[in-house]
């Protein structure tokens, strides 16, 4: 049998996959050629990440295929109640990259924080004429201990990235319309684990209370921070989207940072991806990345073997 891992898949993902007895194909397919590659190659396990969207017509065109596996959490890129009425299996690796996306949004986060997103742009440029003046533009930091992260969605992800929050030290509340309570488990280098209990509150008061605010909410219908929603919070918030495009209004958001209202924003997601607006990218409120929330290689290690775990356990 043959696996299409069409987004790509990790080494230890295709060793697992071929000791199961499968053939597995990293040769990248241009959507348009998907359906005549995966009849053409008799192609049983179509795998994406968030490139490659497998709607209605490619899933009645191609009878061979019995598993579409998508490598991360979200599945907006696949019609996955259609696939499953139709009798294909739908699999993906919610847990696989939650730890890898928590990192990068403290990576923002500090990096804001002490304005590393655009001292590193001016240094190389001002660093030997204009030192004293950089050194005091970039002399108000603050620190993220003691401080509050809100989170906005309290699944696996949003769980993750409170554990890294309450390793630095930050007070944690969050919102979630589908949870009442979590408990976060921290284990330690030494073996040590501390437990902690998160209730979670409205998100009127998540967006009153916080300091930093982080999203980890699926693609939906309107915007989870528009105008009302930075009204809301705090003076000088700093706010992160490593979540979907579409779920904050970027327009809204560009209009908080000239205001004052909201110090500093990371995105690593966008409404317009692949092409983010040139306001955006230009911002110097905004720290950047081109969705690399789960692009470490302990994650996609994790990813690659776990889709290979499942497709072998449905298959064989």
């Amino acid at each position: 049998m043959k696996v299409l891992a069409n987004d790509g898949i990790s080494k230890s993902g295709i060793e697992a996959l071929e000791k199961g007895g499968f053939e597995v194909i990293t040769t990248t397919v241009a959507q348009e050629q998907l359906i005549n590659y995966i009849n053409e190659k008799q192609i049983t396990v179509l795998l994406v990440r968030s490139a490659t969207t497998v709607r209605k017509d490619l899933i009645d065109a191609c009878p061979s295929l019995k598993i579409i596996g998508r490598g991360g959490v979200g599945m907006d890129n696949i019609d996955v109640a259609y696939a499953r009425e139709k009798g294909l299996h739908v699999i993906n690796t919610p847990a696989a990259s939650s730890h890898s996306v928590a990192e990068l949004v403290f990576g923002h986060f500090y990096g804001l924080a002490r304005f590393l997103h655009n001292s590193n742009r001016e240094m190389p440029l001002e660093g030997d004429t204009n030192f004293g003046k950089l050194k005091k533009a970039y002399a108000k930091g603050v620190e993220l201990k003691g401080k509050t992260l809100g989170v906005l969605g309290f699944g696996r992800i949003g769980q993750a990235t409170a554990k890294v929050a309450l390793g630095a030290g930050m007070k944690v509340v969050a919102f979630d319309p589908f949870l009442d309570k979590a408990n976060l488990e921290l284990e330690f280098f030494d073996g040590q684990k501390v437990n902690f209990e998160i209730k979670t509150i409205s998100k009127e008061e998540v967006l009153k209370q916080s300091d930093f605010i982080t999203l980890h909410v699926p693609a939906q219908k309107d915007y989870v921070i528009d105008e009302a929603e930075f009204n809301m919070m705090k003076d000088g918030v700093i706010l992160a989207n490593a979540a979907r495009g579409g779920v904050v209004n970027e327009i809204a958001l560009v209009k908080a940072i000239e205001k004052g209202k909201v110090a500093g924003a990371a995105l690593d997601v966008f409404e317009k991806e692949p092409k983010p607006e040139i306001q955006l990218l230009m911002n110097s409120g905004l720290s950047l990345t081109p969705h690399t929330g789960a692009a470490t290689n302990e994650a996609q290690d994790r990813i690659g073997t776990e889709l290979a775990s499942q497709i072998i356990s449905i298959l064989n």
